[in-house]
């Protein structure tokens, strides 16, 4: 028997121009960490002018531009976890 179950999906776009990638990098360790087994994958795909977006099962839940910076893990942590698993308590972060 084949049980397949298809796990949420984060994809971390940054500009490779402006050298984020170890800042995307950083991003997608802390939510492998916190979301270990639920997530599928944090994929890292390069952009360019700027680009700092964050997109969970293709919804944009960061824009570097629209929010106005970049995201602390917590709050990054805290929207994934309002799209995915709401009724999850992140623990400290949640503080």
């Amino acid at each position: 028997m084949n049980d397949v179950t298809v796990k949420p999906r984060v994809v971390i776009r940054y500009c490779t121009l402006c050298r984020w990638l170890l800042r995307a990098s950083w991003m997608s360790q802390e939510l492998l960490s916190t979301f270990a087994d639920d997530l599928g994958e944090v994929a890292l795909a390069p952009a360019e002018k700027g680009e700092f977006k964050i997109y969970v099962n293709e919804q944009l839940i960061w824009c570097r531009v629209r929010d106005e910076g970049f995201p602390e893990a917590k709050i990054l942590k805290q929207r994934v976890r309002d799209v995915l698993f709401p009724e999850r308590d992140l623990g400290h972060s949640d503080r």
